[in-house]
């Protein structure tokens, strides 16, 4: 369970600001999408070596 603090003086905006930045990071959305449809492994590893060629052609880029 995600707790957000309110502090004293401090806006109801940046405390859901604050709230949904937890909530992004635990990832649930993510999940939740990927559990809506079955993915063979071999497609799931695929995707993942597609995307590491990805970052590192981004990150090679980066360096120039």
């Amino acid at each position: 369970m995600i707790v957000v603090n309110v502090k004293e003086n401090e806006s109801i905006e940046k405390a859901l600001k604050r709230f949904k930045k937890k909530f992004d990071k635990t990832g649930v959305i993510r999940e939740l999408r990927s559990r809506q449809h079955f993915e063979k492994p071999s497609v799931s590893r695929r995707t993942e070596v597609i995307k590491a060629a990805y970052k590192q052609r981004m990150q090679e880029q980066e360096g120039k």
